[in-house]
C-alpha cells in the first residue's frame, strides 16, 4: 500500500515498510505514526534518529535485544529497557520504529 508524502507517491511492502530506503525523510514517520494513530514525540524521535544512525553504521536493523542494550548504552539504562521502548511502540519497539525511520524490518522479527 503506497504513502502520501509531501505530494510523492511511496511504495511500501505489504507490512507497510518503505520499498526504497532511500526515500525516507522524517515526514514519512510521520505519515507511519498518523496511521498507527500514533502521536511522535521527541522520545519517539530519539529512537527513530538512534535507529537510523545505527542503520547507517551497521547496514542492519537491530533486533529487539541488540535495540535495547544498545539504547540504554547511548541514552542511559531509564530508557535501555523493554517497558520503556514498548511505552512508545507498543506494536513491538523493533517493528514499529525501524518501520517509522525507513529501515527494514529486523532479522528475527516475525
Amino acid at each position: 500500500m503506497p504513502i502520501e508524502v509531501n505530494g510523492k507517491t511511496l511504495e511500501t511492502d505489504e507490512e507497510g515498510y518503505l520499498s526504497n530506503l532511500t526515500e525516507w525523510e522524517p515526514a514519512v514517520a510521520g505519515i507511519m505514526a498518523k496511521l498507527d494513530n500514533c502521536e511522535l514525540t521527541d522520545s519517539h524521535w530519539e529512537v527513530i534518529n538512534f535507529l537510523r544512525e545505527y542503520y547507517e553504521e551497521y547496514q542492519i536493523a537491530p533486533a529487539v535485544r541488540v535495540l535495547t542494550k544498545a539504547i540504554g548504552k547511548k541514552l542511559g539504562p531509564d530508557k535501555g529497557n523493554s517497558k520503556y521502548l514498548y511505552e512508545l511502540f507498543p506494536y513491538g519497539p523493533g517493528k514499529q520504529a525501524c518501520k517509522y525511520a525507513g529501515l527494514p524490518k529486523p532479522t528475527g522479527c516475525v
